[in-house]
C-alpha cells in the first residue's frame, strides 16, 4: 500500500554523525544510507520537519542548517554529498555545539517545536558526554542513540532519553535497516505530539488525535474532512471540547483526505490545525482458508480476514477428482461454516469467494479430506506383564488403516510414541513407575489424515515390600 503519510509532523531533527577516524569509510556510507531511509517519508518545510547534520570530529562542524533543504530530493542529495572529516572523536564538544545550534535562528532552528537528536556512534568518545547531554535533555531535547559498536551500555543508556529500551539501539552497521521503522515511529511519537495527526490507519478508517486545547466548558471542535481530489464531498462533525481524538470510518481505500480541526473557543483564539491522511489499499478477503474438525461426513471451513466491505461469501465444494459441486452462501458478517452430508474418506476442493459491496469478487481454494467411517479404535485395555510393564491392546478401527500410533504420556519419565503396522493390535509399555498414573492414546492412521484417537488413564500399583525385596535379590 501507499507509504504512511507523515506530513502532519513538525520538529527540528538533528543528526549527530560520527565523522572521526575511528569509523571506516564503509561504515560511514552505511550510516548515510540509514539516515536517508529514516527521514525519507517525512515532509520537509517551515511548518513540517527540518533536518540538520553536525559532524563529530576534532572540531564539531555543521554540514548544513535546518532550513536549507526543504524537499526530499534536495535533502537526499545533501546527505549523499556529506563527506567524512576524520580526526578525533570529541563527542562532548559536538554535543555542546549542538545545544547552541538547536536553539539558534542562524542555524534555522524554530522556537516552540519539538527537538530530536539522533546520535549514531561506534560507541567510542575521547571526551566526556554526560554533562552536555544532560543539558540538552534539560532543555527539552529528546535523545535517540544508535550504537553500531560495543559501546558501554550503562553510559549510553544514561545518555539516551528515558526509557532506554525506546531510545537506545545496539545494532551492527549492516543491520541498521532492521531498526529503521521502529526508530522512525518513536521519533514520530515526539514530533506529532503537539499536532493533529492520524493513527490506526486502515483501508476504511483512521483515528485523529490532537493536543488538549479546550475543555467541555471552554468550547468545542469543528472537524472537516474531504478527499483531496473531490473537496466538494466535504463532511463536517462537531466534537466536544473534552475530547482529544475521534475515529473516522466508512472511508474510501487508497484515498488521500484533507482534514481540518477548528477549535471553537470562548476564551482564546486557537488557529485551525490541518493534516493530510492517505488510507491503505483495501484488504483482501479471503487471505486464508482453514479446514478443521473433519469427520466422516463433515468438516468446518473458516476464512480471514472479515471485512466491512464484503457483503457475503459463497462456499463451493466438490469431490476430487470430479466436476460435481455444491454451493453454500454465508452472510458477510460470518467467517466460518460447517459443510455436511459428505462422503467418508474423500478429498474435496473447497473454494471461498467474497463478494464486495463494490461488486468485485475474490476467491481462494483449499483441499479438505473427510475421515474414514468409524475411524476410531475400540476397547483399549491393559494387562499387567510384570514390574513397570503393561500390555496395551485394542480392537481394529474400520476402513483401510495404514497403521496405528500409540502415545504414552508418563507421569514421571519421558513420553514415548510407538508406530505399528495395521495387523498389530497390541504393544508393550515399559518403564512405568510404580504408583504413577499414565495416559495412553491409540490413533489409527489413514492415507488422507489421522483418525480419532482413543485415550485411557492407567494407574500402576505401588510396589509392595516383598516385590521390592525380590527386585533387589534379582539385581
Amino acid at each position: 500500500g501507499p507509504q504512511l503519510s507523515v506530513s502532519n509532523s513538525e520538529g527540528d531533527l538533528l543528526f549527530l554523525l560520527d565523522s572521526s577516524g575511528s569509523v571506516s569509510y564503509y561504515e560511514f556510507s552505511r550510516v548515510k544510507e540509514f539516515m536517508w531511509d529514516l527521514v525519507q517519508p517525512f515532509t520537509f518545510g517551515p511548518k513540517d520537519v527540518q533536518t540538520s547534520i553536525i559532524h563529530i570530529s576534532t572540531t564539531p562542524t555543521m554540514e548544513f542548517p535546518f532550513d536549507r533543504y526543504l524537499s526530499s530530493g534536495t535533502l537526499q542529495q545533501a546527505i549523499r554529498d556529506t563527506q567524512q572529516l576524520m580526526g578525533d572523536t570529541n563527542t562532548g564538544k559536538a554535543l555542546s555545539y549542538a545545544k547552541e545550534k538547536f536553539f539558534s535562528d542562524e542555524a534555522g532552528a524554530r522556537p516552540d517545536v519539538p527537538k530530536v537528536l539522533v546520535w549514531v556512534t561506534d560507541g567510542f568518545s575521547t571526551d566526556d558526554i554526560s554533562e552536555p547531554m544532560q543539558l540538552l535533555k534539560d532543555m527539552g531535547v529528546t535523545v535517540f542513540i544508535v550504537s553500531t559498536g560495543r559501546g558501554n551500555y550503562l553510559e549510553l543508556s544514561a545518555a539516551a532519553s528515558q526509557p532506554p529500551e525506546k531510545h537506545l539501539h545496539f545494532v551492527d552497521v549492516d543491520d541498521l535497516p532492521i531498526i529503521t521503522k521502529e526508530l522512525r515511529d518513536a521519533i514520530l511519537d515526539v514530533i506529532q505530539a503537539n499536532r493533529l495527526h492520524a493513527v490506526d490507519i486502515t483501508s476504511s478508517s483512521f483515528r485523529l488525535m490532537w493536543p488538549k486545547l479546550l475543555s467541555q466548558e471552554t468550547g468545542y471542535y469543528t472537524l472537516e474532512y474531504a478527499p483531496t481530489d473531490d473537496l466538494a464531498r466535504k463532511r463536517t462533525k462537531q466534537v466536544s471540547g473534552a475530547h482529544t481524538s475521534i475515529m473516522l470510518s466508512n472511508l474510501a481505500p487508497e484515498t488521500t483526505y484533507e482534514v481540518a480541526l477548528i477549535p471553537e473557543s470562548n476564551v482564546h483564539y486557537f488557529p485551525p490545525q490541518t493534516t493530510r491522511v492517505t488510507t491503505l489499499a483495501e484488504e483482501i478477503s479471503p487471505a486464508q482458508v482453514l479446514i478443521s474438525e473433519s469427520g466422516p461426513h463433515s468438516f468446518h471451513v473458516s476464512w480471514a480476514p472479515t471485512l466491512d466491505s464484503v457483503i457475503g461469501y459463497q462456499i463451493l465444494y466438490g469431490p476430487l477428482p470430479g466436476n460435481s459441486a455444491k454451493l453454500l452462501e454465508v452472510d458477510g458478517k460470518h467467517n466460518s461454516t460447517v459443510v455436511e452430508n459428505l462422503a467418508p474418506n474423500t478429498t474435496y476442493l473447497v473454494t471461498v469467494t467474497a463478494t464486495y459491496k463494490s461488486g468485485k469478487e475474490r476467491s481462494l481454494s483449499a483441499k479438505a479430506c473427510t475421515q474414514e467411517e468409524g475411524s476410531k479404535v475400540r476397547h483399549l485395555r491393559f494387562e499387567d506383564m510384570g514390574p513397570n510393564t503393561l500390555k496395551a491392546s485394542w480392537d481394529a478401527a474400520d476402513g483401510k488403516v495404514l497403521g496405528y500410533r500409540v502415545r504414552c504420556r508418563r507421569q514421571t519419565g519421558p513420553s514415548s510414541v510407538i508406530s505399528v503396522s495395521p495387523q498389530i493390535h497390541s504393544v508393550l509399555l515399559t518403564d512405568l513407575a510404580s504408583g504413577t498414573t499414565n495416559k495412553v492414546c491409540v490413533k489409527p492412521m489413514y492415507k488422507n489424515q489421522p483418525g480419532k484417537r482413543l485415550c485411557r488413564m492407567v494407574h500402576m500399583q505401588p510396589a509392595t515390600e516383598a516385590q521390592e525385596y525380590k527386585h533387589r535379590q534379582r539385581a
